[in-house]
């Protein structure tokens, strides 16, 4: 499938995919939000694909903002409409994606780009890597998640400081806060989370499914330690199961179907 404002390579069940705006640090337009949708759809739906990573083109940027100029005329309801959009095209998609997803962030993440890392199931980060959801600056809050995603990520505290101030942190503050897995120099970003990615491809896909539902299920109440039972018990009736144990008594590696 080909993709206005994106690049797309599939290696070894990996899809990458790239915003390619570099001129314009890979802001989010309705054009990146159109074509996000229909790769994530691709990711959904492509059987050949077991996992895929975000990032941006080029050294300095992952995603610099939303295009502020699409803004300008909007009233309160369209304003409302086009954050309910994106959050069911895009940021929603993305985080209830049942494959694992990982945010390579190479550069600025900025407003909506921070918050497209966050709806990402984790974040591995360049060492020149900038966060910040500076839109206090402009009158506005987030739209696309950033208050609820980083609250739960980095805690009520550091969010309400971050989110008031709209002030940039550093990959290695985002690592401290817990928002970043890890640091890595931004010739090797890829590469790491394509080794990750290598190991949970030889993990049980269904299994690894059912954990992504679980955590973004996350409840503090007896709910979510129901929700987890339940999926527990859904592990039972798969073939992957029957692999997994089976291989475990035998001394064996696994070789899990997604059955």
């Amino acid at each position: 499938m080909s993709y206005q404002t994106l690049l797309s390579s599939l290696e070894n069940g990996t899809l990458v995919i790239t915003i390619n705006r570099p001129d314009k640090l890979n802001a989010l337009n309705k054009d990146v939000i159109n074509d996000l949708s229909k790769v994530m759809d691709e990711v959904y739906n492509n059987a050949d694909i077991k996992s895929a990573i975000i990032t941006g083109a080029g050294q300095k940027s992952f995603v610099a903002g939303a295009d502020i100029s699409e803004f300008t005329s909007l009233s309160a309801n369209e304003g409302a409409a086009l954050a309910a959009t994106g959050h069911k095209n895009v940021f929603d998609k993305i985080e209830n994606c049942p494959k694992p997803v990982i945010a390579a962030v190479n550069g600025f993440a900025l407003g909506g780009g921070c918050e497209l890392a966050l709806s990402c199931h984790f974040i591995i980060a360049s060492d020149n890597a900038k966060f910040g959801q500076p839109e206090v600056n402009l009158g506005l809050i987030p739209g696309y998640g950033g208050t609820q995603r980083l609250t739960q990520v980095v805690g009520r505290n550091r969010a309400m400081q971050l989110l008031m101030t709209g002030e940039m942190f550093s990959a290695k503050d985002a690592e401290q806060y817990g928002m970043v897995n890890s640091v890595v120099e931004q010739d090797k970003l890829i590469e790491k989370c394509k080794e990750i990615l290598q190991v949970i491809h030889a993990k049980a896909p269904l299994a690894i499914t059912k954990v992504i539902e679980c955590v973004n299920y996350f409840d503090h109440t007896q709910a979510g330690y129901d929700f987890e039972i339940k999926k527990f018990g859904e592990c039972f009736a798969t073939e992957d199961k029957n692999e997994g144990t089976s291989a475990f008594l035998e001394k064996r590696k696994p070789d899990f179907k997604g059955r």
